[in-house]
């Protein structure tokens, strides 16, 4: 690199960092954010708050902050995770400086602790920068999940359709059927619940909440249902998180059905629903237990995806 070359690089940085930017705070539910779960307020929180990262009245990236009554923020509560989202590419300083006035302004309004889980990268393209600034930003790593992702929407249809092929005539052999729809009542809620705790698995879901989510975004959610002779055995949910991602969420298969490839049959017809809205990649979710490695789910997963990426939970006493 030359010396004049360096200097240009050095003029263009001091630009950069010299630019004015403002940090401004809304109410949640004032802005429409392609993830809607960043509009859905949460019944344990008083408030829920866009911190808006801006320049020239232009917004740049924004942090959802749901506050406590005792003083504690949260990205997100009760949603598969929260964090940064970046409008338009920002540079390590100014995404810094972003995280300096979001604390600075959180510490005026007396939050005491706030928690960030960081959406993983196939969300958010500047994920890991994100995380690392955190780091260096005094933040502490409470949790870390991996989530598998298919990625590339020619090779989801791609794969859809070697999948269907295979599935199909195994499925039709032992009077298997699988189908998706919107979801127009909530029975299948009752089956899953039962289905679960047949099989020894803790319940966590809140039912109400997630009601609530469908009838205020009906066209988020499908579900996709797998039936053995007119007799549901299966249900999945898949979500549309973003306009570009299909999100594979609370799986379920009825013990006493006892059929082969039945996880692989509403799996793959959540590939057809990603096909069908033209998404870029499926997320399929974490394979976290408590204690150790869900090693034979992360096996199963990794069967139907091209890619994994971590999600961290990130803290910070203020």
């Amino acid at each position: 690199m030359t010396t004049s070359e360096t200097l240009i690089i050095l003029k263009n940085f001091k630009k950069v960092i010299n630019e004015p930017h403002n940090l401004r705070v809304i109410s949640a539910h004032k802005a429409t954010r392609d993830y809607f779960l960043s509009n859905f307020l949460s019944d344990a929180c008083q408030d829920q708050l866009d911190f808006v990262w801006e320049k020239n009245q232009k917004c740049k990236a924004v942090i959802s902050l749901a506050i406590s009554e005792s003083g504690e923020a949260v990205s997100l509560p009760e949603s598969p995770f929260g964090g940064f989202w970046i409008m338009e590419t920002l540079s390590s300083s100014s995404l810094e400086a972003f995280i300096s006035a979001f604390l600075e302004e959180l510490n005026h309004r007396g939050i005491r602790s706030v928690a960030i889980t960081q959406a993983p990268k196939p969300y958010e393209s500047q994920s890991d920068l994100i995380n690392y600034l955190l780091f260096k930003n005094g933040f502490v790593q409470k949790k870390l999940v991996s989530h598998h992702f298919f990625i590339g929407k020619k090779k989801i249809k791609k794969q859809m359709q070697k999948e269907t092929a295979r599935l199909q005539s195994k499925g039709k052999e032992v009077g298997l059927k699988v189908s998706h729809s919107n979801i127009s009542n909530f029975k299948f809620l009752k089956s899953i619940r039962e289905w679960n705790m047949r099989r020894g698995y803790e319940i966590t879901i809140d039912e109400g909440r997630l009601v609530r989510q469908v009838s205020e975004y009906p066209d988020r959610y499908f579900l996709a249902s797998l039936s053995s002779n007119g007799v549901d055995i299966g249900h999945s949910l898949g979500v549309k998180l973003t306009s570009d991602s299909i999100y594979y969420y609370l799986s379920a298969l009825d013990p006493q059905g006892n059929v082969r490839n039945g996880g692989e049959l509403l799996l793959n017809e959540l590939f057809k629903v990603a096909v069908e809205q033209k998404v870029n990649f499926i997320d399929l979710g974490s394979s976290d237990l408590v204690a150790t490695t869900n090693h034979s789910l992360m096996f199963f997963k990794s069967r139907f995806s091209n890619d994994i990426s971590n999600k961290v939970t990130w803290i910070k006493n203020i």
